[in-house]
């Protein structure tokens, strides 16, 4: 319709910075976009640019990318959060997205539309991405 790993913090948990943050339906449409309120354009609702990681337990490579996405967390405190969302629990989400690839990372700019990748990605790819696309680092 619309164009993750180790738990660090539950949804509604206060996190501190550099830790990855576990979204539910809720948190992600006052956190990240509110789809059911702005049904024409993405709206993006945070305050610094943000990545979201839709995973599944039972998958391997969002096992794999867990503890990356959790370096990169700490290492980009003061510039980006980094969000997951369990696809298990979150269908509607997924859906809404059209998530059918895990993991999925959707990355939010301040400006402009996310852009979405599939798949199990290294470390420095990611990084390139967030200093490129969401910091605008050139």
């Amino acid at each position: 319709m619309l164009w993750a790993f180790h738990v660090t913090a539950r949804s509604g948990d206060v996190a501190a910075a550099g830790e990855v943050i576990v979204l539910n339906k809720a948190d992600f449409l006052a956190k990240v976009f509110n789809y059911e309120q702005n049904t024409s354009e993405w709206k993006y609702e945070g305050d610094k640019p943000c990545i979201i990681d839709f995973y599944a337990d039972w998958c391997g490579p969002c096992r794999r990318v867990a503890p990356i996405l959790k370096e990169l967390a700490a290492e980009y405190k003061d510039d980006i959060v980094i969000y997951k969302v369990d696809v298990v629990k979150e269908q509607e989400l997924a859906s809404a997205f059209g998530i059918n690839s895990l993991p999925t990372l959707l990355f939010v700019p301040m400006q402009g539309k996310p852009q979405a990748s599939m798949g199990l990605q290294p470390k420095e790819t990611l990084a390139k991405y967030i200093d490129e696309f969401l910091l605008k680092k050139n």
